[in-house]
């Protein structure tokens, strides 16, 4: 699906080096879980090039790498000549994972992408736990008290909403789990 010049260009940008959790093996695990989950979809293929693209763009002080991901993403599938519809799908999927608010309800692919976007929240405690390190490695430019205060309000909103995920098969699995490990993590911080 992809040729040798897109795959590098991708590579080189999940490589970074500051790239502690928002790397290829998350990429890796939304792949995993969409293949899984294939019989499910709608649009397979592009939820695929939305996952790869999701978080190409990512700057731990800017506020708009969604927007940039999706600008990006959208000037790579132009070059691949895929549908401008299709296209304009997988930015809107890319968007999505700002809020994680479905922006497409016309069927469950959006809600599929943003519950494998959150699915380390659902993860054994350990698991969890070397994630919330590697967050914080991502955001080591922030003194404790400012990356504290932001950490908090990000996890208190998740808490603060109805579900966490979107999908019957992801809300039955993970969220009891994430709800758990988003909890200890406030009384950790």
């Amino acid at each position: 699906m992809f040729l040798q010049y897109h795959w590098e260009e991708i590579k080189g940008f999940y490589g970074e080096e500051k790239r502690h959790y928002h790397n290829l093996n998350h990429i890796s695990h939304m792949l995993h879980l969409a293949e899984n989950d294939q019989k499910d979809l709608i649009d397979y293929d592009i939820l695929q090039f939305a996952i790869w693209y999701h978080d190409i763009v990512y700057r731990a002080t800017k506020s708009n790498n969604e927007l940039k991901s999706a600008e990006f993403a959208q000037k790579r599938l132009k070059t691949l000549q895929i549908d401008p519809k299709k296209i304009e799908n997988c930015t809107n999927l890319i968007i999505s994972t700002k809020k994680h608010e479905i922006l497409n309800a016309q069927n469950e692919d959006n809600a599929y992408l943003l519950d494998w976007d959150l699915a380390i929240l659902g993860t054994p405690w350990e698991r969890y736990l070397t994630y919330t390190q590697n967050i914080r490695k991502e955001y080591s430019m922030f003194p404790d008290f400012m990356y504290t205060k932001g950490r908090k309000k990000v996890l208190q909103h998740f808490l603060e909403r109805p579900r966490i995920y979107y999908t019957e098969k992801y809300h039955s699995l993970w969220e009891t789990i994430a709800r758990e490990n988003i909890q200890k993590e406030l009384n950790l911080l």
